[in-house]
């Protein structure tokens, strides 16, 4: 197994297909995939706000599905760390306190400014946007990337999507570096 964790922030599992391809990563064991009941509710929240055909119901199995699959992934007992902790917005403090806690040395997040190098580095923790991560796990380890693409895109099947397609919705979740990365290995998924 990995020696690293890293935490989701919620607005990298906001984004159905980021999600479902950062589960398919987490399984591929090059790292441990964390976060907490209140990250959940967090992206919970936001998708239920922005898509009304959506029911909360359904995001309930989504959630016990992402828990039963990766394993010692959800952290709990974080609460005590976040009023010590200081970031531009106070409402991220459970993410760093996620992190600490974990023992996680990355927070995969869109929102960089709002986690400072200088202040994350007092506990050994760096935020990364999922592009930079992603394509920093297919320098390490790209046959197993390759796999869990491949294995991501043979679930989407409503529709199915070709190679073209799938990279073109991964271009869409801002991962134009990694897509670049993958195009050269298309056949392989």
């Amino acid at each position: 197994m990995t020696s690293f964790s890293v935490v989701y922030d919620a607005c990298v599992l906001y984004p159905a297909p980021l999600r479902d391809l950062l589960m398919h990563l987490a399984l591929t064991d090059l790292y441990r995939a964390k976060w907490s009941a209140r990250i959940h509710e967090e992206w919970m929240r936001n998708v239920l706000k922005s898509r009304e055909d959506l029911t909360r119901e359904r995001l309930e199995r989504t959630r016990q599905l992402m828990d039963a699959s990766v394993r010692d992934c959800l952290v709990r007992g974080y609460e005590y760390l976040i009023p010590s902790l200081q970031l531009p917005d106070e409402d991220d403090r459970h993410v760093l306190a996620t992190a600490i806690r974990s023992q996680s040395s990355v927070i995969l997040t869109f929102n960089l400014k709002d986690f400072p190098k200088e202040e994350l580095s007092k506990y050994e923790v760096e935020a990364l946007h999922p592009d930079e991560f992603i394509s920093d796990l297919i320098d390490l380890d790209t046959a197993r990337v390759l796999s869990a693409v491949a294995a991501h895109r043979r679930t989407l099947k409503n529709p199915p999507k070709t190679t073209a397609e799938y990279l073109d919705t991964l271009l869409q979740q801002g991962l134009p570096e990694t897509v670049g990365q993958l195009r050269q290995w298309e056949v392989a998924f």
